[in-house]
């Protein structure tokens, strides 16, 4: 039986399982019109060019109007982008996109003079403007954003010119998700007993992956593998072009290295960077080969492998739960965060914030894309895996960290530092691990709550970790003048694999090509923020079981704090110090004791 023969087109989905796309715009036609409308009413905002410095008032003037044309062009992006997400084989989602990225191009060259000429005001007069004008503290943050970037921007018509080209900057992204989606074909796979099953990227990491069925497991990694590797110098050219253009502009920018560039977006040291990079890996490994062990004894393996990784470490034993099941789950599981916090949960399933489809075309994996006055959007893949439930709390995370935050801030303030965000996403996954513990009594079931707990952070403190290590390899060979060719990278992906598991895992070469899996790479460095964030959430989340209510009133602060502080002060907000490497070591050595007590459980 064929894939095309059991996976949905997205005109079969049942309504229910897709997202209300209607509270953007009630159909395409508005939302065209509004796509040539911005465009129009872009002179809103280029009418105070020129002018920034005049007095406060006018700088006042300039600030609210360039927001609140903001707003529209978050709106008119996020229903493109979602509409792509949802079928990316669609040829009028696919011209949609490039009408935006094409018309986003000229909006982003003319709106360029506002950082350009903000950075010519001498602080001081800024300063000035601020004290005259009470409301223009809503964008004192903003403004002193802008000001740590003075030494490292170009002349205005340089700027324009780079403005300009972002359709062009962004292209090594929709290429790679473009032809992911559209492009890719896997061979049917077949399980222990013969039976031939669908195979695609989503069901390979959703599914099979995860299977207990080792015959599974194995031949669906070997088909998802067959198909990188038929897809891997086209991908090495498009990820060399996007470390080319992320080089050549911190030199541009006159930055040490393009890791500065990058870190500097994100208001982190480098020294926060190193420390996650560097502990994590030297410190979590011991903890992890023991669980790879440990799996290689429940399955009775000669050896373990790369793709037998994230099977489950008691094959005979691997939940299944409906959607409407893990809602009520979920549900629960955040009741502890109080009944504001609650009602924005029950507000997403019941007002179809959440896309869980299964259909030809979709983009793999999960996201929560958040546009600013709407509702957060969800996309995730419902496989009927109980696993699914960590991923969905996860995404709800996100929204209900944008959610608050956009209620309670204004747009130039709600999203924070990638450093920090993964925190709130994170912070859902351990109250509802936390939760399942306290509501069975049965041990295979707690055994497979903590095998799911460990789930995250393999994915967050491995996975991502370790592409933030492959990251960190890649530019600092580009920047030695290193061809990033094909070999080359699985050189290095299948390098970093094997220093973190050493002799306990046999990685084979194949492991080497999945660098091709993720479009983090094209978000500049924001692998290695899934571990930060879940660093900051180990923490809270401790506290939270310890204090109560007045952890949970800090960490709600927090996510209502939006924006307004930069990552460090936001941990130290929810009372977690990530200046220092403690909190890291103290959430590995959390890793560690889920792992002893999986192995006493098997004493």
């Amino acid at each position: 039986m064929s894939t095309k023969t059991i996976r949905m087109t997205r005109d079969e989905v049942p309504v229910e399982e897709t997202w209300n796309l209607e509270d953007l715009f009630p159909n395409e036609l508005v939302w065209e019109a509004e796509l040539v409308s911005v465009q129009e009413d872009v002179h809103t905002v280029t009418q105070y060019q020129s002018r920034l410095g005049e007095d406060a008032e006018t700088l006042l003037g300039a600030l609210k109007t360039l927001e609140a044309f903001q707003k529209r062009l978050i709106r008119v992006a996020t229903y493109a982008m979602l509409r792509t997400s949802s079928d990316g084989t669609n040829p009028e989602y696919q011209a949609g996109s490039a009408k935006v990225a094409s018309a986003f191009a000229d909006i982003g060259a003319e709106l360029s003079f506002v950082e350009s000429e903000l950075l010519t005001i001498p602080e001081e007069t800024i300063e000035n403007f601020i004290k005259e004008e009470p409301n223009l503290q809503t964008y004192e943050k903003m403004l002193a954003d802008i000001m740590e970037k003075k030494p490292f921007t170009l002349a205005p018509e340089i700027e324009k010119i780079l403005a300009a080209l972002s359709e062009v900057h962004d292209a090594p992204y929709m290429i790679y998700e473009r032809s992911k989606t559209s492009d890719m074909q896997f061979d049917p796979i077949v399980d222990h007993s013969g039976r031939e099953l669908p195979m695609s990227e989503t069901l390979y990491e959703d599914r099979y992956e995860m299977a207990a069925d080792t015959v599974t497991r194995q031949n669906a990694y070997d088909s998802f593998i067959k198909t990188l590797d038929q897809y891997k110098h086209t991908y090495a050219a498009t990820y060399a072009t996007e470390v080319t253009k992320q080089v050549t502009l911190a030199k541009l920018r006159g930055y040490e290295s393009v890791t500065k560039m990058l870190l500097h977006s994100q208001q982190v040291t480098e020294e926060m960077y190193e420390n996650q990079l560097n502990v994590i890996q030297e410190e979590l490994a011991p903890h992890m080969r023991r669980l790879a062990k440990l799996k290689q004894k429940e399955y009775g393996l000669d050896k373990i492998t790369f793709c037998d990784l994230k099977a489950p470490l008691d094959p005979q034993y691997n939940p299944t739960t409906t959607y409407d099941d893990a809602k009520e789950m979920i549900l629960d599981a955040l009741q502890v965060l109080g009944a504001e916090y609650s009602a924005i949960m029950e507000k997403a399933f019941s007002e179809r914030w959440i896309d869980r489809a299964d259909n030809v075309g979709k983009q793999s994996g999960a996201f929560c894309s958040s546009p600013y006055g709407i509702h957060p959007y969800i996309l995730i893949t419902w496989t009927d895996m109980m696993r699914g439930t960590f991923t969905l709390a996860h995404e709800l995370g996100h929204a209900g960290h944008f959610y608050l935050a956009g209620k309670n801030q204004e747009l130039v303030n709600t999203d924070p530092s990638t450093y920090f965000v993964e925190a709130p996403s994170t912070m859902n996954e351990l109250l509802l691990a936390e939760h399942l513990l306290e509501k069975t009594d049965d041990n295979r079931m707690k055994r497979w709550i903590i095998s799911s707990l460990l789930d995250t952070y393999y994915h967050n403190f491995i996975t991502h970790l370790l592409e933030g290590e492959f990251q960190r390899r890649v530019y600092t060979l580009a920047e030695a003048g290193t061809p990033l060719t094909a070999d080359v990278l699985c050189r290095e992906k299948k390098e970093t694999i094997e220093h973190f598991w050493g002799d306990a895992v046999e990685i084979d070469d194949g492991a080497g090509l999945t660098w091709m899996r993720q479009p983090h790479y094209y978000m500049g460095l924001y692998p290695y923020t899934y571990s930060a964030g879940l660093t900051v959430s180990t923490a809270a989340a401790q506290q939270i079981k310890a204090e109560g209510k007045p952890a949970v009133d800090r960490w709600l602060d927090v996510l209502k704090a939006g924006g307004t502080l930069k990552p460090l002060e936001l941990a130290k907000k929810a009372g977690v110090d990530m200046s220092e490497p403690n909190a890291i070591k103290e959430a590995v050595a959390y890793v560690g004791s889920l792992v002893d007590q999986l192995e006493k459980s098997y004493d």
